[in-house]
């Protein structure tokens, strides 16, 4: 099954810090990554998949349409920079790995980035928990495919909150 990715370029552009002269693809691959860990966590296989092909299909409306635009991008934008946020300053290309560093300005320090990290964190919280409320409200009734998953399927996750790391 072919994966849609649910935001678009100017949605992220527009909703967070990222330069709008950025190129997208430094940052396409986050935005997937952050799509398929986070959002599929909180949508379970089966919703996720439907959204998915409907975005394919071009057959996005109603309820569902209503569902990705008010609640899952929200979330997904902000969980696509928690992701991205660590690789910004770092390219990797024949050569090697290369840490960009451009005139006039300074780097800013892992301190800063994990501070950063942490904020956009605290924003997808946010609507994710957004997210699950209506979800939970809204489900079985006008989102089935919820409820529907089994076997290997991930079953959404009703926790919004990162407790950080447990070893």
């Amino acid at each position: 099954m072919p994966t849609a990715i649910f935001i678009k370029r100017s949605d992220i552009i527009r909703n967070t810090a990222l330069n709008g002269s950025i190129d997208t693809d430094n940052f396409i691959q986050f935005i997937k990554i952050a799509q398929e860990i986070h959002i599929q966590n909180y949508l379970g296989t089966e919703l996720y998949n439907k959204i998915s092909q409907d975005i394919v299909d071009d057959t996005l409306a109603g309820d569902y349409l209503t569902l990705v635009n008010e609640y899952v991008q929200p979330a997904l934008i902000h969980y696509a920079m928690t992701e991205y946020l660590p690789f910004a300053a770092y390219k990797i290309s024949n050569g090697g790995v290369f840490k960009h560093t451009p005139e006039n300005s300074a780097l800013a320090g892992k301190q800063e980035i994990d501070s950063l990290i942490a904020k956009e964190r605290d924003y997808a919280e946010y609507y994710t928990q957004r997210l699950i409320d209506y979800l939970t409200f809204n489900a079985p009734s006008t989102f089935p495919e919820y409820y529907n998953n089994n076997n290997e399927d991930i079953n959404p996750d009703t926790n919004a909150l990162f407790n950080g790391w447990k070893l």
